[in-house]
């Protein structure tokens, strides 16, 4: 066998693992971002979400007695 026969074979050798290893990379970054959305998705379950309604009737504000309001701060 020829010398350049041997590079080239030695080459495609180091081409595939390029191609495994970063294969590795896109499918270890898919699993981390998977992980880091289960903690975000199960606080709220999907489907079983209810509105929150307001005790309050429309169009009436509460005043807090121990905050001030904007207006007597100018």
């Amino acid at each position: 066998m020829g010398t350049t026969y041997l590079k080239r074979q030695k080459e495609m050798k180091r081409l595939e693992k390029q191609r495994q290893k970063t294969e590795r990379r896109a499918q270890k970054k898919l699993a981390n971002r998977a992980q880091s959305e289960i903690p975000a998705e199960s606080t709220s379950p999907v489907g079983n979400e209810t509105p929150i309604t307001s005790t309050q009737p429309v169009g009436t504000t509460e005043v807090t007695p121990d905050v001030p309001s904007r207006s007597s701060l100018s």
